[in-house]
């Protein structure tokens, strides 16, 4: 089976539309769920998921979110802080994840809601 697939990086962002630990959670939780929907991914081919959130973001942990959440028990979760940059998009979380995918799978890169004009070519 593992011939079948290949190790891909799948990139994405989204917004949480405030600093609670309820909007960060609506937003991770939508944005998994939008990577595996738009990928067809099954659960289990999900290897890693490293999340960055900008420094406006504190009042909890992304990868305990999506790790309970969205039922990704195996998954290796890493939570980063994003480098600073002045001008960023505000209360922005971006994911890395590794996955297995049939080598010919067209990737779907989630950008959601205001981190959306980060990458206009993959919305």
């Amino acid at each position: 089976m593992k011939d079948e697939y290949k190790i891909t990086f799948i990139r994405g962002a989204t917004t949480a539309s405030g600093n609670s630990v309820q909007e960060i959670e609506d937003a991770v939780v939508e944005l998994v769920d939008e990577l595996i929907s738009r990928n067809n991914l099954i659960k289990k081919n999900v290897l890693s998921i490293t999340f960055t959130s900008t420094k406006d973001l504190d009042a909890c942990f992304p990868a305990s979110i999506a790790r309970k959440c969205n039922a990704l028990d195996s998954v290796a979760f890493l939570d980063c802080q994003q480098m600073y940059v002045s001008n960023d998009v505000n209360f922005c979380i971006r994911i890395m994840a590794q996955v297995l995918l049939p080598p010919t799978f067209a990737v779907k890169h989630p950008y959601l809601r205001g981190a959306s004009k980060l990458r206009i070519d993959r919305c």
